[in-house]
């Protein structure tokens, strides 16, 4: 957590310090010249600006939580570079004003005791919410960068105690502090966050659509740093800078690192070169200042004293006040919408642009699935499944511009929808084309004639291998072997479908009684124990014979086995999510050290599979397979790397860092397949 809550710490050290020294100024310039009933004013000033700091803060929270997806990421793309640009500007000119601040103060101070109690209201309100709302919207986008609040609230709340504790001691001169010195060098390190922030900020633009480049990586480090290890965690929370990033991000920080870094530093070394003279120009404003507080204050006028204090704090209130209430408003105006085959949509009228919760009952008395779809093209924006009989559930949707209509599916009826309304004035909300039975046939049959055509393929290598065995030839049995096993292994997405004898041909010998010496103990892997653990030919004839036999069943049986449609898109990440715990561990190493040669042949056949799959895919999100494919190659590459003129080095001789980039390269993949099961799940909505 400290390493998300480090930059928010650092602004509100800063900030806080920056507002306190000039309440700390205001207060002790009011108290010097005896004007402590004028003291109010200025607490009054600081409270509203505290009040429209936090309605900020409000206000871009509830208008993020009801924006579209790509508007989110735009949204705090946008707001992430107006940030960088406040803190920039917020640097230089506490760099410029350090000195002469309390000079500039007291100045102010004197022309606003001269104009009324007003005035010294606003004098002191505009000091403080510059510094408030700076900190709001850096706090804001530190908050979405870190993907949770807890870190950086209290990152923040520590850097403004801790800066309130400095500014009481200051006043109270039981500090002293070289405040150029300690302006310095937390300028220097809010530069390098504003760099990271300026690079989050832009990656948010590239994957909301507004700016191009998000395919095009400066580096992917993914294959050789664990993303989640403590130092990539702790180099992402406090500079922002993630294994992989685009070359826009990485042109961006370092033009911004160079260009303000040497500009902010070239401006400290001038600074330093002349602080006489400032020294000199504050001791004359003091002066002046003292002078002038010994005119008095004007009468105030016949409006009661307490009517701009009290506006200035309970206006801004009002206003954050409102926004949220709208924004709840939203969220709940959605009445219990009905759900059966009688009263499908019932309760369901427009609801306002934005998320929405809608809470599903199920009037009927059969188990139903209800989605929220556009009723022209069957596009789903939400669903629940297995709804029970008397019971209800939320489902969250988020809401544009659009017809939407509620279509109810009970396990056994008919289906029924809903009559449909028409909202207006939101954005574009991306909604999943449904897949049916049909869409998914097409792909079915192309598999099932790679299958077919692998399994004749692979029935010609067992016997190859059998031949080998019964020849006493082990030495080529144990390429032929590799070569069989290989092929079987490329078949992954059928597995599901050859029943028991996927065990009887590929079986490990875990959970098994005897483990390697168990009779049940069969197939490919049975033969490699043998062939790489000094075993006789007359030892693995039978099991030679046996996996001769299985495939030859196999080949026969699998034209009239079911294959369900729905199991294609679920292989697409099954297959490697075996790999990483079989082939990577070493757990299916029987002897020969191919684990990584079968893994090569996991990734055909499942390369295979997005290929018949792609159509879908690119109607329904053309940026999954772009994430794929370059995953896809990464893993590919690093497995190419483990075969040398000698052969497939083994899981267990990779070097630690090899292993380590290998297994984080295909967990990132996996992560990139994840959405395809949900992408082309068949709905009953189609």
């Amino acid at each position: 957590m400290w390493d998300e809550a480090f930059p928010s710490f650092l602004i509100g050290l800063r900030e806080g310090l920056e507002a306190g020294l000039i309440v700390s100024i205001l207060v002790a310039t009011l108290v010097r010249f005896d004007r402590r009933g004028r003291l109010p004013q200025v607490w009054t000033g600081v409270a509203a600006a505290v009040v429209v700091s936090l309605s900020f803060g409000a206000v871009l929270t509830f208008t993020a939580a009801n924006l579209s997806g790509h508007a989110q990421e735009a949204f705090g793309g946008v707001l992430s570079l107006i940030a960088v640009g406040f803190v920039t500007a917020m640097v230089f000119w506490m760099r410029r004003s350090a000195r002469s601040l309390s000079a500039e103060i007291r100045s102010k101070v004197e022309a606003s005791l001269a104009m009324g109690a007003g005035a010294l209201v606003l004098t002191s309100f505009l000091a403080v919410a510059r510094e408030g709302l700076e900190t709001s919207l850096f706090l804001w986008t530190n908050v979405r960068t870190a993907g949770e609040s807890t870190g950086p609230l209290i990152g923040a709340a520590v850097g403004l105690v801790l800066a309130a504790g400095l500014c009481w001691g200051l006043y109270r001169r039981a500090l002293r502090m070289n405040l150029t010195r300690f302006f310095t060098i937390t300028g220097a390190g809010l530069i390098v966050i504003a760099a990271g922030v300026l690079g989050y900020g832009l990656r948010d633009l590239q994957e909301s659509g507004l700016v191009g480049g998000s395919t095009s990586y400066a580096f992917d480090l993914s294959g050789h740093l664990d993303a989640q290890s403590w130092y990539a965690t702790l180099v992402q929370g406090t500079l922002n800078l993630t294994v992989t990033m685009t070359v826009l991000q990485v042109v961006a920080y370092v033009a911004y690192l160079c260009i303000v870094m040497t500009l902010f530093l070239q401006g400290v070394r001038a600074g330093q070169a002349a602080p006489t003279t400032e020294r000199t120009a504050e001791k004359t404003e003091a002066t002046a200042t003292e002078k002038a507080a010994e005119t008095p204050a004007p009468a105030a006028s016949g409006r009661p004293r307490w009517v701009l204090p009290a506006a200035l704090v309970a206006v801004p209130a009002v206003v954050a006040g409102a926004v949220i209430a709208v924004s709840d408003g939203k969220k709940d105006s959605a009445a219990t919408v009905a759900v059966s085959e009688q009263e499908c949509g019932k309760g369901f009228t427009a609801p306002l642009p934005g998320q929405q919760v809608f809470q599903m009952h199920n009037t009927g008395d059969k188990v139903s699935e209800v989605y929220l779809v556009n009723p022209a093209s069957g596009a789903v924006y939400g669903e629940v499944e297995g709804l029970a009989p008397g019971t209800t559930r939320a489902l969250t949707a988020t809401i544009g511009t659009g017809d939407y209509a509620w279509r109810c599916v009970p396990t056994g009826g008919r289906s029924v929808t809903s009559a449909s309304v028409h909202v207006t004035g939101g954005t574009e909300v991306k909604a999943v084309k449904p897949v049916g039975d049909d869409d998914l046939g097409g792909p079915l049959d192309a598999y099932k004639d790679y299958v077919t055509k692998g399994l004749a393929t692979l029935m010609t290598q067992s016997q190859k291998l059998q031949a080998d065995i019964h020849g006493g030839d082990l030495a080529t049995a144990r390429a032929d072997w590799l070569t069989a096993h290989l092929q079987y292994a490329s078949l992954g997405a059928a597995y599901g479908t050859f029943a028991d004898l996927d065990g009887k041909i590929d079986g490990r010998a875990d959970g098994l009684p005897d483990k390697t010496a168990d009779p049940g103990f069969t197939g490919f892997l049975r033969l490699e124990y043998g062939l790489w653990h000094g075993q006789s030919a007359a030892e693995l004839t039978p099991v030679a014979d046996g996996l001769a036999r299985d495939v030859a069943t196999l080949v026969h049986d699998f034209p009239t086995q079911d294959f369900d449609p729905a199991d294609l898109p679920l292989r697409a990440h099954e297959i490697l999510e075996n790999t990483l715990q079989f082939e990577l561990t070493g757990d299916t190493d029987m002897g020969s050290g191919t684990s990584l040669a079968t893994t090569q042949a996991n990734l055909a056949g499942t390369q295979e599979l997005l290929t018949l799959l792609q159509p879908l895919l690119d109607d329904r999100d053309p940026q999954v397979l772009v994430r794929v494919n370059a995953g896809m190659k990464r893993v590919g590459d690093l497995v190419a790397a483990a075969r040398t003129a000698d052969g497939w080095t083994p899981v267990d001789k990779l070097s630690a860092d090899a292993r380590r980039q290998l297994n984080g390269a295909t967990g990132q993949l996996l992560e990139d397949l994840s959405p395809i099961p949900a992408l082309l799940e068949i709905r009953k909505a189609a």
